[in-house]
């Protein structure tokens, strides 16, 4: 959920003039427009429907339809099984043709822009996917929401960035299939030989100093925690 000094999951990637964001959970468009105008998005990328990562699509949706310049050209977005008719719930309005054109993600490769992207399921409640971009040979990989996953390990082999969330604590019996705590980020940057690790989906209501720590024990290289308006450059 957002809290007093972050928004929901959203992150935005740049690259060769494109733009690609990443997430769009409640609270995160008054955020974005910080780093791009809305009619400079070029595409988006949805990990999964839960709201934190795809609520502000319904107040995208408003500033392309009625836009100053007038209705802006419909930009890819690519989801899960479903995008469409969840985003046209929350909105209200069955109909998006027009602003967005859906595609449907599967496992695997695709191009978004100057991205070469890969896809793949990691472990959540419902049908998520981590992304590895790739471009202008460095890659970057990001974990959605998930538990413990050997997919999630592979889709960080040696990747430049390691964005990955740590939304448990670190306690005893923590439910399977649904988040990571610090430690077991770090662990997983470990296996995939990543460069650096980068913390995020934090809780705001726990402080992030034992996440920070346990992933640090577990991985030997360089880790921070996201942060608003943290700008990384793999160039």
């Amino acid at each position: 959920m957002p809290g007093p000094h972050s928004p929901a999951s959203c992150y935005l990637l740049e690259a060769e003039g494109f733009r690609l964001v990443v997430d769009l959970g409640n609270g995160a468009l008054g955020g974005l427009q910080r780093y791009t105008a809305l009619n400079r998005v070029d595409a988006v990328a949805l990990s999964h429907l839960h709201a934190d990562h795809c609520l502000d699509m319904c107040p995208l949706w408003i500033a392309r339809k009625y836009s100053d310049e007038g209705p802006l050209p419909p930009i890819p977005v690519y989801g899960p099984a479903g995008a469409a008719e969840r985003i046209a719930r929350a909105n209200d309005n069955p109909d998006l043709t027009g602003v967005f054109d859906f595609v449907t993600l599967t496992p695997g490769r695709h191009q978004i822009g100057p991205f070469d992207v890969t896809a793949g399921h990691v472990a959540h409640p419902i049908e998520t996917f981590a992304f590895r971009f790739e471009q202008g040979g460095r890659a970057l990989t990001y974990s959605g929401d998930t538990g413990e996953s050997p997919a999630l390990a592979e889709l960080a082999r040696s990747a430049d960035a390691f964005l990955c969330e740590a939304g448990f604590p670190d306690l005893p019996d923590l439910p399977p299939n649904l988040h990571l705590c610090g430690r077991q980020a770090g662990q997983h940057a470990a296996r995939a030989g990543a460069g650096r690790l980068i913390l995020t989906h934090l809780d705001p209501e726990n402080d992030p100093g034992p996440n920070l720590a346990g992933a640090a024990g577990a991985f030997g290289g360089p880790v921070t925690l996201a942060v608003p308006g943290q700008v990384t450059d793999l160039g």
